[in-house]
């Protein structure tokens, strides 16, 4: 199979990522109420981390009501979704870097993080969506968390995925009419 079969395949069968990006809507709504809680900033952030954790059942119980089955091996491009994916981990460390040193501003650099690793999907979904928003999500949370509370950034990340998740969907639709 071609590249651009495997590419349009991988695409429809993965329906764009859909279940994980569905579930970082979750996510980022649990960092919001955690980022509201009157507790130190330390415990705060480790809480932050740990809200992370359910992302990947998460996604798989979306991807089985929407009929996706994230762990598929049918494509071989999904290899390279979970190395685009582990670039993420890696980043992680920064993130723990900015726990220790100036955990004020953890949040803020967990979501240019989480920003900055959906670039390479927009290639993989053949997404303008994907760029867009690995855009505008880490230069927005830079702004935002330079001006507000960590809150506000998770708060204002939680629409802007919603949004994303709206944005994703109709692209979706485009591509298989």
């Amino acid at each position: 199979m071609s590249l651009e079969k495997l590419r349009n395949d991988i695409i429809i069968k993965q329906k764009k990522g859909m279940p994980f990006i569905i579930a970082s809507v979750v996510i980022w709504l649990l960092i919001t109420i955690v980022a509201s809680i009157d507790i130190s900033i330390g415990l705060k952030n480790i809480f932050v981390f740990c809200c992370s954790v359910p992302l990947l059942p998460l996604s798989w119980m979306i991807g089985k009501k929407i009929g996706v089955n994230i762990f598929s091996k049918e494509n071989e491009l999904g290899n390279l979704g979970f190395l685009f994916t582990m670039n993420q981990i890696l980043y992680l460390l920064i993130v723990m870097w900015v726990f220790n040193v100036v955990p004020n501003k953890m949040i803020m650099v967990y979501a240019m993080v989480f920003g900055a690793h959906l670039l390479p999907y927009s290639w993989l979904y053949k997404s303008k969506a994907y760029k867009i928003f690995s855009i505008i999500i880490p230069i927005c949370a830079l702004v935002l968390g330079n001006l507000f509370s960590g809150f506000v950034v998770a708060g204002a990340l939680t629409i802007t995925e919603f949004i994303f998740v709206i944005v994703l969907q109709k692209e979706f639709e485009k591509f298989t009419i």
